[in-house]
């Protein structure tokens, strides 16, 4: 089968087309003819960073997380899925896991599930990483209809989706987002923005909140801005990070009584351990989707599979506004 592989880490002309064996089909797997894959942040640290990280996999390795499909063979074992179904997951591309940069994969059956009938396959495929991150952290934070939630990165990959989330459970759902694509974005998901760069974090607080905080923040931004997090939650109230490699003195959480969920939603995929709370996630997205809850938002720019350098480089470019997405024409 056609493949794009890395045989080296680095830039985006690292990619090569290869002709590779078509993965074998083990207890548990269905192959997949794969219809359109998408990049995420992590696709491109890996790319970049190579052996820095524990979870690359190695060379030459094909790259690639999420993926929608078609079900071309069910592997021994398998009762949910059948030849012909369209499913999508998250479920290669680390480790000893083969991507999604390829006509087919052979995925782990708990690490997908039936795709939503109203999206179409490139939608689908830009959905499962970003949908189980920001599902998995709302959840964990205890979201209640009628919390006031702060979405930060409102318009980014995973942010975009958390405040649709946040919506759909019921929250008053704000959002941050750095200029006016950004806002207008944010805007049109239903959520309401606010420009960071323009409004101090006690502005907005007081803003929105009558200076009280807010119930819930998931911050897909991380970094330096989690004391931006802190700082906007309410007393005894969540936050949700999916970027805490950081170094932060911790007094305003404990002063303010804040309960910090870390959310690495790879870890299943890495650690083989509890990949069934994927598929459980993933068919949940589905029934929000098809419900028009949740609907992701797709960069206006398409690659082929043979561009996939060019897709990377428009994600870690930061000009692409939602996911990036990768067609297998």
């Amino acid at each position: 089968m056609k493949a794009m592989i890395i045989n080296n880490f680095g830039g985006s002309e690292n990619f090569e087309v290869s002709d590779i064996d078509m993965p074998d089909v083990k207890v548990g797997q269905v192959l997949v003819r794969i219809a359109a894959s998408s990049v995420n942040t992590v696709d491109t640290m890996i790319r970049e960073m190579g052996s820095e990280l524990p979870i690359s996999p190695a060379l030459p390795a094909v790259l690639g997380m999420d993926f929608a499909g078609i079900v071309e063979a069910v592997g021994e074992g398998v009762t949910d899925y059948v030849v012909g179904d369209e499913v999508y997951g998250c479920a290669g591309g680390l480790g000893e896991l083969q991507g999604t940069l390829a006509e087919y994969i052979a995925a782990d059956s708990r690490l997908i599930a039936h795709k939503p009938n109203n999206l179409s396959m490139q939608e689908a495929a830009a959905l499962p990483l970003v949908g189980i991150t920001a599902y998995e952290g709302l959840l964990r934070a205890g979201i209640k209809s009628g919390q006031k939630v702060l979405v930060h990165g409102g318009s980014g990959g995973v942010g975009h989706v958390a405040l649709q989330l946040a919506k759909h459970f019921g929250a008053d759902v704000y959002a941050t987002g750095g200029g006016d694509k950004q806002l207008a974005l944010i805007e049109s998901l239903g959520a309401t923005g606010i420009n960071y760069k323009t409004e101090t974090v006690a502005d907005y607080i007081e803003k929105h909140t009558d200076g009280a905080g807010f119930d819930v923040v998931f911050d897909s931004v991380g970094g330096a801005n989690m004391a931006n997090s802190f700082d906007a939650a309410a007393l005894n109230g969540q936050v949700a990070s999916t970027v805490s490699m950081v170094e932060l003195d911790l007094s305003v959480a404990h002063f303010k009584g804040l309960s910090l969920h870390v959310v690495f939603m790879l870890i299943p995929m890495i650690h083989n351990v509890k990949r069934q709370e994927h598929a459980e996630i993933l068919k949940a997205l589905r029934t929000i989707a098809e419900a028009d809850g949740l609907k992701p938002v797709l960069d206006e720019k398409r690659f082929s599979l043979e561009e996939v350098g060019l897709a990377y480089d428009r994600l870690t470019s930061g000009q692409a506004m939602g996911k990036v997405v990768v067609e297998n024409r």
